[in-house]
């Protein structure tokens, strides 16, 4: 660290790249460096975002002592070896969701925070969309009051992605329609029940040996609690989604189906049910009314509160290179990096550190082995 600011390497910039403008404006950020295997990819964002430091792999990172904290953002194989790379090299790490593939990577990057006193961060962009804050104000105000169920939902076709997605089981990226649900709850997922659906081209089966396109879970929250998640990967007509929905005694929130057309739902309980003539029906009333989700930047730094939409970025050192950024997952991309920056300045954990990760991460491996059981019970390790 140098003038109490933060050496940072993004590290994977396919999809990576969305993150260099927010870090590089980031005021507790200064420097940041660039890390991708492939050169064409280096060099046209290096180019984009005016940054010099460039590197070409990731031992290069690991092996410079003046780097602070790695951002990793690269396909879900690598995850938990460079994860542990990373802390172990004694460098702070943010990675994208998952954590890790088997519960055994998930304990082996708890081991490693542990054991080098370094800040671990998984990268959840749900819990930090516009939907999410909402929902968030509504349960500290009581409007849902008691909260009888959730459901949460990934909806994706995958086809032509890279190699490593192809048959991937669909709750082995599962977080962001389990993490919402557990963030809004406070609780641990404790045990799953987990159906498999479809069938799927017998070159997706072959990678992973996963027979399901869909799954869908039942996790049991505790407390008579229950959530439901469906998870959808391949061959499936579905528009992308990732939502949830919370039902509650006095008020229920539900997502949007068109996102780019219609705007969330909150049903309120309308109390006893007259018609026109007094008499009483069965049930009571529910209204409804399509809601307007505000933007929370004004708890961002100045500098990079622009993210939480997608608008032209101006690099003031450059003012001849500007381009289209921000809005990425409903906004969360500069909440993630400020947090991920603050909590190394401040000294503290991050919000999603090791622990929470990893109590969003493992319901969805026990899932899907809950759907290779045909359904049978799984219990979920509980982290604290």
């Amino acid at each position: 660290m140098k003038d109490g600011k933060l050496s940072i390497a993004l590290v994977g910039l396919s999809f990576g790249a969305a993150f260099a403008p927010i870090y590089k404006m980031h005021p507790g950020v200064g420097h940041l460096i660039l890390c991708d295997s492939n050169p064409q990819t280096l060099a046209a964002c290096a180019k984009e975002f005016s940054i010099a430091d460039c590197r070409a792999s990731l031992a290069k990172i690991l092996a410079d002592p003046e780097i602070d904290a790695v951002h990793l953002v690269t396909p879900i194989p690598f995850h938990e070896e460079q994860t542990v790379a990373v802390l172990e090299s004694g460098k702070h790490c943010a990675c994208t969701v998952p954590m890790a593939t088997t519960l055994e990577g998930i304990q082996r990057i708890i081991d490693a925070v542990r054991r080098t006193g370094k800040r671990y961060m998984m990268m959840e962009t749900s819990v930090y969309t516009r939907h999410f804050w909402f929902v968030r104000g509504m349960m500290e105000r009581g409007e849902f009051g008691k909260i009888q169920y959730l459901r949460g939902a990934h909806y994706q076709d995958m086809s032509f992605w890279p190699d490593y997605w192809m048959g991937l089981p669909p709750f082995h990226y599962g977080t962001h329609a389990i993490s919402p649900l557990l963030a809004l709850t406070g609780r641990q997922a404790r045990r799953v029940h987990c159906l498999g659906s479809g069938t799927m081209d017998k070159t997706l089966v072959k990678n992973y040996n996963n027979p399901y396109p869909i799954e869908t879970a039942l996790f049991d929250l505790g407390g008579g609690l229950s959530a439901e998640v469906t998870r959808s990967l391949f061959e499936t007509a579905v528009l992308y989604s990732e939502s949830f929905n919370v039902y509650g005694e006095k008020k229920t929130f539900e997502w949007q189906q068109i996102e780019e057309e219609e705007k969330p739902v909150v049903l309120t309980m309308g109390g006893k049910n007259y018609d026109e003539n007094g008499v009483l029906w069965r049930g009571q009333k529910v209204v409804w009314e399509r809601e307007t989700l505000p933007d929370h930047s004004e708890i961002l730094p100045p500098e990079i509160r622009r993210f939480t939409v997608k608008s032209k970025f101006y690099d003031e050192t450059n003012p001849q290179n500007s381009f289209e950024a921000g809005g990425g997952h409903g906004g969360a991309h500069p909440y993630m990096v400020h947090e991920f920056v603050s909590s190394i300045l401040e000294n503290r954990r991050p919000w999603i550190d090791e622990i929470r990760a990893a109590q969003w991460n493992a319901p969805g491996l026990c899932a899907h082995e809950s759907a290779l059981r045909h359904g049978e019970g799984v219990d979920i390790p509980q982290y604290e």
